[in-house]
């Protein structure tokens, strides 16, 4: 008899399924890995027996997840939209389970700014690609160029500042709470 395929139950079914064939592990892969016997398992997948609390929870480890993750209910918003702000040039995505990070893709049209006042820094780690055009990034007393299809990161204690050079640049960072109050609060220079 197969058990009710409820939203959930059949959710973590699918998700033990799916992470193990990305794990790359047959039944008995995984059941040596869970100590649960292959079949056992099998009958889980197939919702042919029902998950115990203590099983979902060694499935979970040997897979290298939680047990939250595995349980968590599938989000309605899975498409967020955009927040423009033309005039400073950036348009913002929030990322949901991720409070505090805000992914922002920016076009640069000057040269970074100049003089030790002007580089920033701050707790934390930014990341930026280069999607079209050329980067500079001062970063303490480096001067770098990042091409379109390269990628910086670095911490962000390190006085820093970008800007565009030969023409205008587009890029998309990922910044946390503390680098976007720094660099994308109101106001701010063009980033």
């Amino acid at each position: 008899m197969t058990q009710e395929a409820d939203g959930l139950d059949s959710l973590v079914r699918k998700r033990v399924r799916a992470l193990r064939a990305a794990h790359g592990w047959s039944l008995d892969d995984l059941a040596a890995r869970c100590h649960l016997s292959a079949s056992t398992l099998s009958r889980i997948e197939t919702g042919h027996r029902r998950i115990a609390l203590d099983q979902l929870t060694a499935i979970a480890r040997a897979l290298g997840t939680s047990l939250d993750q595995l349980v968590e209910t599938a989000s309605d918003d899975v498409v967020s939209q955009p927040v423009h702000d033309q005039a400073r040039g950036l348009t913002l995505w929030t990322l949901r389970h991720e409070p505090g990070v805000t992914v922002a893709r920016m076009r640069l049209t000057g040269p970074p700014p100049e003089g030790p006042s002007a580089l920033k820094a701050h707790p934390g780690r930014e990341w930026f690609t280069v999607l079209s055009g050329t980067v500079v990034l001062l970063l303490g007393d480096r001067r770098l160029r990042v091409e379109a299809g390269q990628a910086a990161e670095f911490p962000t204690m390190l006085p820093h500042a970008v800007g565009a050079f030969g023409g205008p640049a587009d890029m998309l960072g990922i910044f946390d709470r503390e680098a976007r109050r720094s660099h994308l609060a109101t106001g701010a220079r063009e980033r």
